[in-house]
């Protein structure tokens, strides 16, 4: 009898993958994370998930998938770990920025704006938040409180740890790498670290945007939720701007990301720019 293709590749394979295991780490990423993985992302799982098999010296995907199921709370958080996608760079779809500083301006220095980054990643988009909010006031205490969230607790660690090697920054004007890192010697060569005066204008905390409760009342001045929608599905990203929206100041302003449209939430949004979203009862001005 011939073999289909995926099972030429099963057998190849170090571990059996079939469809059963696939549609079940479908169905809890999706329960735990939101993410609605399709069936291009088969091989992207296979290769990631089996790292976990490997270290936790298990012999197959029904007995790893048996632990998740059983509600392993390390494991649940190591298995969103593993399927959570972190592409992300300094001040990535840069249009967003010059608006931010205008709507910082606007805002003015006479009470803290706040602004949550709602998929921190490592990173470098909380980070580039905070260095538009030193540049926007001249000073690294300017009038502004962060909070950096991910579902991702390794990713979560590196952002706090705010090092990077130097090709992350090497995009960067020189003026700026001058004033918001400091360069590594001796055994630290070839890496850069965030100046501790910019990493303290940061608060980062572990946040899965489909839990029943967040842990902050708002309102927010600014929410940052760029290249996240696009794992959801249409239900779930309408779950989630409904629950943006009470956070959100009348007047705020939602960043979305460049491949990300909430024409099913005019009711809650309208956009106010490329990818910049208002409330749809908002006035646009302070």
């Amino acid at each position: 009898m011939a073999l289909s293709a995926a099972s030429e590749q099963s057998r190849a394979r170090d571990f059996d993958f079939n469809d059963v295991d696939f549609d079940r780490v479908r169905k809890l990423i999706y329960g735990y994370a939101g993410i609605s993985l399709s069936a291009a992302k088969r091989d992207m799982v296979y290769s990631r998930l089996t790292r976990r098999l490997r270290q936790l010296g298990l012999e197959s995907f029904d007995i790893y998938l048996d632990k998740v199921e059983a509600g392993d709370a390390e494991e649940c958080e190591a298995f969103t770990n593993a399927l959570t996608t972190n592409l992300t760079a300094f001040f990535r779809e840069a249009h967003h920025f010059p608006i931010f500083a205008q709507h910082l301006r606007r805002g003015g220095a006479t009470h803290p704006q706040m602004i949550w980054c709602s998929a921190a990643s490592t990173g470098e988009e909380p980070y580039s938040i905070a260095m538009t909010a030193v540049e926007t006031f001249g000073s690294f205490n300017p009038p502004v409180r962060i909070l950096a969230s991910d579902v991702d607790t390794n990713v979560l660690a590196a952002a706090q740890a705010g090092v990077y090697t130097e090709d992350r920054v090497e995009k960067l004007e020189p003026e700026r790498v001058k004033r918001f890192f400091k360069r590594g010697s001796a055994s630290n060569a070839g890496k850069v670290r965030v100046r501790d005066e910019l990493r303290n204008l940061v608060a980062f905390r572990r946040i899965n945007l489909l839990e029943n409760q967040w842990p902050m009342r708002g309102p927010f001045d600014v929410i940052f939720c760029r290249n996240v929608m696009i794992y959801f599905d249409k239900p779930t990203q309408l779950a989630i701007l409904e629950r943006f929206a009470p956070l959100l100041h009348r007047d705020g302003l939602l960043f979305a990301g460049h491949s990300e449209s909430f024409h099913n939430a005019a009711h809650l949004f309208r956009l106010r720019g490329k990818t910049v979203y208002g409330r749809a009862d908002g006035s646009g001005a302070r």
